[in-house]
């Protein structure tokens, strides 16, 4: 199994609720994906299993070329980059920002006994910076903003050099100028044909980075449809995947959206 996520027929149930039903998906290397859904419609679930923190009721996953169920997901994880509520929330509050990005290289948070070495502290440093967060390297992670977080995470989840990139809602509870700088920058690290695979949940259009190549359409559990942005982002299946008739608009490399009127 040689592609970076191989879903097949992937069923979570949790007693009498399915939160993904029959998923069939593939992401290979290069690849810079979109889960668009509403909200309830199981991306976060998705993303629970493509990071090997979750695994399928039925059905079979492959992340990175092992099958979940039948590989240690502790050696599989650190080859997986996450940023996401769940993961910030671990974060603890009084950690310095540069110690929040240069523990990952341990898959852990807060700092203990363990030591790096300079070149740990010099990649941390470059992330921050080209993620427009290394004037923060001194801050306390609870005295920062929204935004400032979702950055630091963001340069995180890239420490340990990941095959696999996976970025749950990025963008939300920014304000427009911060959310605007976030979609900006990751456009900017979709570009770069060095970055790993990325895969970006969200439920607004107007927060796909320019440069991302596919969308995975998903709604109440279940694929509407999936493939290239280009072919698949259109009124009738974004009307399909959110249950009302909607007005889709492109402007350059960004989307947007609104009800029909």
């Amino acid at each position: 199994m040689s592609d970076v996520l191989a879903f097949a027929g992937v069923t979570v149930r949790r007693g009498a609720v399915t939160l993904l039903d029959d998923v069939t998906w593939e992401v290979e290397e290069g690849e810079r994906w979109v889960v668009l859904g509403p909200n309830g419609a199981g991306k976060t679930t998705l993303l629970q299993i493509a990071s090997a923190r979750m695994h399928p009721t039925t059905g079979v996953a492959g992340v990175l070329g092992e099958v979940l169920g039948a590989v240690d997901v502790f050696e599989l994880r650190p080859r997986i980059g996450l940023a996401s509520s769940a993961m910030a929330e671990r974060i603890p509050g009084d950690e310095v920002v540069a110690d929040v990005v240069v523990t990952a290289s341990y898959g852990i948070v807060g700092r203990w006994r363990e030591s790096y070495d300079q070149l740990d502290h010099a990649r941390a440093g470059g992330l921050l910076r080209a993620l427009g967060a290394e004037h923060l390297a001194d801050r306390r992670f609870r005295t920062l903003s929204e935004g400032e977080r979702k950055r630091v995470q963001i340069a995180r989840a890239l420490m340990t050099d990941p095959e696999l990139m996976l970025l749950d809602e990025p963008a939300a509870g920014l304000d427009l100028g911060g959310r605007e700088d976030l979609v900006r920058r990751l456009g900017e690290l979709a570009a770069d044909t060095e970055a790993p695979a990325l895969v970006l949940v969200t439920h607004h259009v107007e927060e796909i980075p320019p440069s991302f190549t596919d969308v995975l359409m998903v709604r109440e559990g279940r694929v509407v449809a999936a493939g290239p942005l280009e072919l698949t982002m259109t009124e009738a299946n974004l009307s399909q995947t959110f249950g009302l008739p909607l007005v889709l608009e492109r402007h350059g490399d960004r989307w947007s959206a609104r009800a029909r009127t």
